[in-house]
């Protein structure tokens, strides 16, 4: 990788970050470029849209990192419930320890992004509900080949995805993965038909 591509990296990986932990509104470009070591040039030549380019780039980012997460959980098992008992709880080893989140920006919510920006920003709202949406996309195609119909499959891909982003929320909330893991219990009632 050159170095300008390691330069952009950087910036993005701190941006992605940042905006996770602190929200779109309390991260500045300094601190992005302060916490990503990159040359402060690099920032205009890499994004030359400035903030909003970025966030828009790092809700791509993360979005990506989570549906192969996703994929890779539920691809693990065949059968849908015991697939996403696994899956969130995975989730929920990652609050074991919330002193550690700061390191793991791939475990917050992009729902924190997505309230904060949602009425203000358009074009990042957007983004956001694409991500949302490829999720759904994912789990949809999941509980489908276990014999749901596509309305009934459709309903628990937002009732999981709600499930998550809410549970991930109590536990930053709490400090705890109790929400998450409470979630688990509740995962069979979804599939009962």
């Amino acid at each position: 990788m050159s170095s300008k591509n390691q330069s952009r990296e950087k910036i993005l990986e701190a941006a992605t970050q940042l905006f996770h932990l602190q929200g779109y509104h309390a991260t500045g470009l300094s601190q992005i470029l302060k916490v990503s070591g990159a040359p402060k040039g690099s920032l205009y030549y890499h994004f030359p849209e400035g903030k909003e380019q970025l966030a828009l780039e790092a809700i791509e980012r993360f979005g990506s990192i989570v549906s192969a997460e996703i994929r890779k959980h539920l691809n693990e098992v065949d059968d849908p419930i015991e697939a996403y008992e696994k899956h969130i709880l995975h989730i929920s080893r990652k609050f074991e320890d919330v002193s550690t989140l700061p390191n793991n920006s791939e475990t917050l919510p992009i729902g924190l992004l997505a309230a904060e920006t949602a009425l203000v920003n358009e074009n990042l709202r957007i983004k956001c509900e694409g991500v949302f949406n490829d999720w759904d996309s994912i789990h949809k195609e999941k509980i489908m080949a276990s014999g749901f119909s596509d309305e009934q499959a459709q309903s628990i891909s937002i009732t999981i995805n709600a499930l998550i982003e809410g549970g991930i929320t109590l536990c930053l909330t709490t400090k705890s993965n109790k929400p998450l893991l409470e979630i688990i219990k509740m995962i069979p009632l979804l599939f009962t038909k």
